[in-house]
């Protein structure tokens, strides 16, 4: 069976710490020597938060209690003998229970958040590690990357210059129908995960719409 497109990432937190996986173990492995997350492929008939709990198991033998669905994060390879596209469904966790147990993909360490981009970390990681950092709302990141490292940049649909700063995620209007639609699009089990979170966004950031102010009172169930 060919390995699935769709991809989940979680970075665990605790007091002021992420949980970095150093991938030392696999001899060919396109992560060889990066901190990353945890995560991996889904599997056959996996839902986003089924693909999130097992990957966590299997790699830390903790289980979560509380996560968020923080953003979906398109990769495209190009410029080798493949191109390639991957979509990954990007999470953050702050509850979990059991004991930690060895990784045989490689080291598992806890990470002060502000240390973590002096890492040997993909590029387009130090990008939504500043988002997650900012609490930013649901985002969607396009990352290209070519042989010789991150070629293109793409925030929200906008394409940025790989040397500026991405607009600052709370100054964005928030478009309601077209991100919806959008995450409709990806999978009905991640539409209705974003569809909260972005009800919970809405009724924390009241917007100007009637019809925004009503949605989020349906959300909430007054």
């Amino acid at each position: 069976m060919e390995r699935s497109k769709l991809t989940t990432l979680c970075y665990m937190e605790r007091e002021g710490e992420w949980l970095m996986l150093h991938r030392v173990s696999k001899k060919n492995d396109v992560n060889k020597d990066k901190w990353i997350g945890i995560g991996g492929h889904f599997e056959e008939n996996e839902s986003p938060e089924e693909c999130l709990l097992r990957e966590v198991k299997e790699e830390t033998g903790l289980t979560l209690t509380s996560w968020r669905f923080r953003g979906l994060v398109t990769f495209r390879s190009t410029g080798g003998p493949v191109e390639d596209m991957e979509y990954m469904c990007l999470y953050t966790a702050d509850g979990f229970e059991g004991e930690m147990t060895a990784c045989n993909e490689g080291t598992l360490e806890w990470v002060k958040k502000e240390a973590v981009c002096g890492l040997n970390i993909w590029e387009g990681d130090k990008i939504f590690f500043r988002l997650l950092n900012e609490n930013a709302p649901f985002f969607s990141l396009k990352l290209t990357y070519e042989a010789t490292g991150l070629l293109r940049l793409c925030w929200m649909g906008k394409r940025l210059s790989l040397n500026a700063q991405a607009p600052q995620p709370f100054d964005r209007p928030v478009n309601i129908f077209t991100e919806v639609f959008l995450a409709y699009l990806l999978s009905k089990a991640c539409f209705f995960h974003y569809l909260h979170g972005l009800l919970v966004y809405m009724g924390e950031n009241k917007g100007d719409s009637p019809f925004l102010t009503v949605f989020v009172q349906i959300g909430h169930g007054v």
